[in-house]
């Protein structure tokens, strides 16, 4: 059961919408309807502004919602936005820039494809074909985001995964998961989708259809869709999808007429809302999810994710434009081992910067040179805390160095083994470079192995060699003993002959 979810308003459908006798009756509904709305417009009468005044009431109750992330001392004050729940983070290191409503479980409607899309290019050749079933085409509800596929008809995988993140193709998301469970039940597939949101970090969230349409027990959090997207954004060809104009798929004998849909995102090149340094993004709405988007740019090497959930139409684009440009203003890319001077670990010793105690000793550990950590940029490298772990799980790092501001993680650094790294070490010898005006050379950062086990080395060979140099003191008097008493014997025996000679001469 969803919790923590105020602001909810029920989603009315049939429970008989997928059957044939409703497929026959909703169609006279749908025209009926659009006879009103029809009317309305050529007469001139106004439309209901219920909805309307909803929504502004809502926006209003969530703009006025505390901000986490402003109220962590020194750190940037983010923009006042109409979601109930938005999330900025950096995309590499998952500093978390914005925070609001975080961790609060919200429905995430067509947001939930970038999941299924993530998954079944991990799973599946783009040449695969799926084929369409009868329950994942009459399954789909016909007022929901559809291209209209028939019983029998196929797809490649790289066609239904166009049809689902430009179109939001709710009944392909189905026949995917039919596909990749070798099933003809799509429900089999949200087993998969939960096991892998855990493995991405997602910490409230669950999952039973592939598409979003609503039910009480499909959820997720800005949070956790930030996580999803941070896999999600790092495929390139997932990206560039979603930023495409249209699909256009020609006609086969398995897809007689063929598809041709447009992009209805409006932050994408050529939209209302385009943003210019956005390079993926995908939009969810339902009546109980509202409007929601979950999105990625890229500006100067910095990548950020943005998630926004529950908001209203088309504030959905012009809060995350508003969030992008928080994030891009106010944080910078700080490179760890260009600016480390000085590294202590709960002043235990067990690290040590500078040089090491035998002088100028080769070092054989390094930070390694692509980390980085993000920091507000009023804030210096010097106001951070660090702390380190060993368990690694990579035999070529000893350690890995992790760094707060304000209790905020804000990245962390690998200690890699020198002589185990192909690219070039922290401790290599730099190429020459032109001529730098004079002054104090700057100290490059180094990192030296526990000195405990250094000394316990050192201990270890001197007592070895104090016992080599007391044998060798003891044969050496054993000898020398030896040799006096030999010495005496000849001696004696040189005077004895001369007496013999003597007496034999008189």
């Amino acid at each position: 059961m969803l919790k923590h979810i105020p602001h909810r308003y029920p989603y009315f459908l049939p429970a008989s919408a997928g059957t044939p006798t409703a497929r026959k009756k909703l169609p006279g509904f749908y025209f009926l309807a659009a006879a009103i709305l029809a009317g309305s417009l050529a007469f001139g009468a106004p439309l209901p502004a219920r909805a309307s005044s909803d929504a502004e009431l809502r926006l209003d109750s969530h703009r006025a919602m505390d901000i986490q992330s402003n109220d962590i001392p020194g750190w940037p004050e983010g923009p006042v936005v109409g979601a109930e729940s938005a999330i900025l983070i950096e995309a590499e290191t998952g500093t978390v820039l914005y925070a609001k409503n975080v961790h609060q479980q919200q429905y995430p409607a067509s947001t939930t494809k970038i999941l299924t899309a993530l998954i079944a290019s991990e799973r599946c050749g783009m040449e695969e074909t799926v084929t369409f079933s009868y329950d994942a085409v009459f399954d789909t509800p016909r007022d929901s985001s559809h291209i209209a596929m028939n019983p029998g008809e196929e797809l490649t995988m790289e066609q239904s995964l166009n049809a689902i993140l430009i179109r939001s193709a709710n009944e392909v998301c189905y026949a995917v998961a039919e596909h990749i469970t070798e099933t003809t039940d799509w429900s089999v597939f949200s087993g998969i989708m939960n096991e892998r949101a855990a493995e991405l970090g997602c910490l409230n969230s669950h999952f039973v259809n592939p598409n979003g349409l609503p039910d009480e027990n499909h959820y997720t959090t800005a949070y956790d869709l930030a996580m999803i997207g941070r896999a999600f954004f790092a495929n390139e060809m997932l990206c560039k999808i979603t930023l495409s104009r249209r699909i256009d798929f020609p006609a086969t004998e398995k897809l007689p007429l063929g598809k041709l849909e447009n992009n209805n995102m409006k932050i994408i090149p050529g939209g209302e809302y385009a943003y210019e340094y956005l390079i993926g993004c995908k939009t969810g709405y339902t009546d109980i999810a509202r409007s929601c988007l979950v999105s990625s740019a890229e500006k100067d090497g910095m990548k950020l994710i943005c998630v926004v959930m529950h908001d209203e139409s088309p504030y959905q684009y012009q809060d995350t434009i508003a969030l992008y440009e928080y994030g891009f203003s106010n944080f910078e890319k700080i490179n760890v081992a260009e600016t480390e001077e000085k590294y202590n670990i709960d002043n235990t010793g067990l690290f040590y910067s500078g040089n090491d105690i035998f002088g100028n000793s080769q070092p054989f550990l390094a930070l390694n040179r692509d980390d980085f950590i993000l920091l507000p940029r009023t804030a210096s490298f010097d106001d951070t805390e660090s702390d380190i772990s060993y368990d690694t799980g990579d035999e070529n790092q000893a350690a890995v160095i992790s760094y707060t501001y304000r209790d905020v993680p804000v990245g962390s650094v690998r200690v890699s083994f020198s002589a185990g790294q192909d690219e070039k070490s922290l401790f290599d010898a730099e190429p020459e470079e032109a001529p730098q005006p004079a002054g104090p050379e700057p100290e490059k950062p180094v990192v030296f192995v526990n000195v405990v086990y250094i000394f316990i080395g050192v201990g270890c060979l001197g007592g070895a060699a104090l016992v080599i140099l007391l044998a060798r003191m003891i044969l050496r008097n054993y000898a020398f003993a030896g040799w006096k008493r030999r010495g005496r014997k000849e001696r004696n025996g040189r005077k004895e002959w001369r007496r013999r000679n003597r007496r034999m001469y008189k």
